[in-house]
């Protein structure tokens, strides 16, 4: 079935909040798809420790959570949601000390993958880092942070490519968190992608990229989409909350699917919450909720929603390690 693309044209294109029986008929069509997807994996959410827990897993300096974010918290949340696994991002209150996060990968190691964070110190101490995380402790991804990196250097200099490169050769996959901009790092990924072809890349949260109001979010978000000539490239349909320009559901977000799957493909597509951020904005359930609803907007194939709830992630991050020599 083709997906019926609309076009991105500024401000006419955002849509007023839907009547309460509109979405009230939506929901039923979630339920619906629900029972039709066996496992539902998020692939973007992180946990801290309690302040309890503080003591035996400090926070980094000046990183201070505010809000809970603990493991038993995210258990509950995924249990009322229905949520079956997760790929644990390691969170910046923990910064490089991922103690806290290998502690709950190894208390529930069929519920939990973990992606650590590159650390791109000078010293080059972070790849060492990097391949302990994942050869000793079972990490599945990397996440390369680029306000992480040492000032004026960029994420392409000796320290990003050697974990890019040795990421590729561990069957790790990838993520940028381009926070202020795609445009900012665009030239960055694709210089790594070209580089090191077999390394599997993720853009998380749509690469920020929100639903375009003028000609230049217009190319940034093209930027996005043009990177789907890199077949290792995978983007995350994560924190809606944070691309929309609208309340819960986010669907001035359908259209942007729309066209990222029509690029993509949907087995390069996942969703992921954001939690624990999200709990506030429209809760962990409807985190999950929302994208059922955008896809009822576009029609989506169910085969397709299935992908992007939860066989890409299964796919990438589920998989056992390939076999590599130290």
């Amino acid at each position: 079935m083709a997906l019926r693309l609309r076009t991105l044209v500024g401000p006419s294109h955002l849509r007023k909040p839907r009547s309460k029986l509109r979405i009230r008929s939506c929901a039923v069509n979630v339920r619906m798809a629900f029972t039709a997807i066996s496992k539902v994996i998020d692939s973007h959410l992180h946990v801290w420790a309690s302040p309890q827990e503080a003591g035996n897993f400090p926070y980094s300096p000046g990183q201070e959570p505010t809000l809970p974010g603990n493991a038993d918290f995210l258990l509950q949340c995924m249990e009322e949601a229905g949520v079956d696994g997760a790929l644990i991002v390691q969170p910046i209150n923990h910064k490089f000390d991922h103690s806290y996060v290998t502690s709950v990968l190894k208390k529930y190691p069929s519920k939990f993958v973990g992606c650590c964070l590159a650390n791109p110190a000078d010293d080059g101490n972070g790849l060492k880092q990097f391949e302990d995380l994942v050869l000793k402790d079972g990490y599945r991804a990397v996440r390369f942070n680029p306000y992480l990196w040492p000032s004026g250097e960029k994420m392409t200099n000796k320290v990003g490519k050697a974990i890019f490169q040795r990421a590729g050769e561990l069957n790790v996959p990838v993520g940028f968190m381009c926070m202020k901009g795609l445009d900012m790092h665009i030239s960055e990924i694709e210089q790594l992608c070209t580089e090191f072809p077999s390394t599997v890349v993720v853009l998380d949260h749509l690469s920020f990229c929100k639903p375009p109001l003028n000609d230049e979010e217009g190319l940034v978000f093209s930027q996005l989409l043009n990177l789907s000539r890199f077949p290792q490239v995978h983007v995350k349909f994560s924190a809606l909350f944070r691309v929309s320009r609208v309340q819960f559901p986010y669907l001035d977000l359908s259209p942007l699917l729309s066209q990222v799957v029509s690029h993509f493909g949907a087995n390069r597509v996942m969703w992921g919450s954001d939690f624990p951020f999200v709990v506030a904005e429209c809760g962990y359930k409807g985190a999950k909720d929302a994208v059922h609803l955008i896809a009822n907007e576009i029609s989506l194939p169910s085969s397709d929603l299935e992908w992007i709830m939860g066989k890409t992630a299964k796919q990438l991050f589920q998989n056992q390690l390939t076999p590599v020599k130290n």
